[in-house]
């Protein structure tokens, strides 16, 4: 067929297609942009967050990419009786551009959502989280979502993905049997970000493993600990999940401290309670709005047992508060007359009046 045998009906036909098509193209783009830059935008305002921001910026590009193919699909389908080679269905070139789109704007929606939820969790200080768990999820979403494409393409085409859902599987089920440890550590170090028992910066102690430190790293498979004289301790994260962790630096870094100290039998209890109240508050460091106390615990075997008990500001002082609490204590007990005693033993030696068996007993006593 030439171009001189043409109706005018499909002369109409030709120009409506090329129309529709340039218009598409030309002004698709414009007309998307409006109606999501200004039109939706003005309801997007209305809200607190901006979620429905970063979906609209997701979405609008491939809106434009299929208002594409259906400008191009209705061009063929007017000029399908005019040429011969446009007779073959088109059906399976339609899924496929429409199948990509469809992907195309699902990769686009959750790389979006997941970066304005890391932009979220940034506010609020949990940086980790968003560093190490958000993109962890992703690459998993995204291939997931690549592989469920890949399938229902196949399958379209009467591809046997069975066999293919099945090698998948056993592969999956090899891996994570190879890498049981792994992803013991990896699923520990999930919960250990969302459960939130400690963060970097703070001071804890594992004591099943007896390592205290300041956390410095929170991995997907350990966490780093780096010790008061510099050593860094690498703990997997299924080992620390699974021991007694106390956090030194939660709910704040306050921190209450305490010690005992005996004085001689005999002693005035109220003095001496006094006296050292007194010491350990003039102490810089400790916490004047909160209280010091001085408790008389126990009858000890030399002394009477006070426990001394008073706050600071921050528990990375405690080894220096000691050593001042302790000087300021033993002066001002000292100034007092308080007599700090020390571990004595009494022996006490019974002899035979006679002489003729000596020593009969001996009778040690503290």
């Amino acid at each position: 067929m030439s171009f001189s045998e043409l109706t005018l009906a499909q002369w109409i036909d030709i120009g409506l297609a090329i129309v529709v098509l340039l218009a598409t193209i030309i002004l698709g783009r414009w007309i998307i942009k409006i109606f999501f830059g200004r039109i939706l935008r003005r309801f997007t305002n209305f809200t607190k967050n901006t979620l429905d921001d970063a979906i609209l910026e997701a979405i609008a590009p491939p809106i434009y990419w299929l208002a594409l193919i259906y400008a191009f699909q209705f061009a063929l389908n007017r000029l399908g009786g005019i040429f011969e080679l446009l007779r073959f269905d088109l059906d399976q070139v339609y899924f496929v551009l429409f199948s990509l789109v469809g992907f195309v704007a699902a990769w686009r929606l959750i790389g979006n959502i997941a970066t304005w939820y890391g932009e979220q969790l940034a506010k609020t200080g949990e940086v980790e989280l968003g560093e190490q768990l958000l993109p962890f999820f992703r690459r998993v979403i995204l291939i997931i979502l690549t592989l469920i494409v890949i399938i229902i393409l196949l399958d379209y085409f009467n591809v046997e993905v069975s066999g293919l859902v099945t090698t998948l599987g056993i592969g999956s089920l090899a891996i994570a049997l190879a890498a049981q440890a792994a992803l013991s550590d990896t699923i520990s170090g999930f919960v250990i970000m969302v459960d939130r028992p400690y963060r970097i910066g703070d001071r804890i102690e594992v004591q099943e493993l007896n390592t205290w430190g300041d956390v410095v790293d929170i991995g997907l498979r350990s966490t780093r600990i780096r010790t008061r004289d510099n050593r860094m301790v690498i703990v997997p994260n299924s080992i620390i999940g699974k021991s007694l962790i106390v956090n030194h630096s939660y709910p704040d870094t306050q921190y209450r401290i305490q010690i005992h100290v005996g004085v001689a039998y005999g002693t005035d209890i109220e003095k001496a309670r006094k006296v050292l109240v007194e010491a350990v508050s003039k102490v810089e460091g400790v916490l004047s709005d909160r209280p010091v106390e001085a408790l008389f615990l126990e009858f000890g075997d030399s002394a009477l047992i006070f426990r001394i008990r008073w706050w600071l500001e921050s528990y990375v002082d405690t080894r220096r508060m000691f050593d001042s609490v302790n000087t300021a204590m033993y002066k001002a007990l000292n100034e007092a007359g308080i007599e700090i005693p020390f571990p004595q033993r009494v022996v006490t030696h019974k002899v035979d009046p006679s002489g003729k068996n000596g020593i009969v007993e001996v009778v040690r006593s503290k």
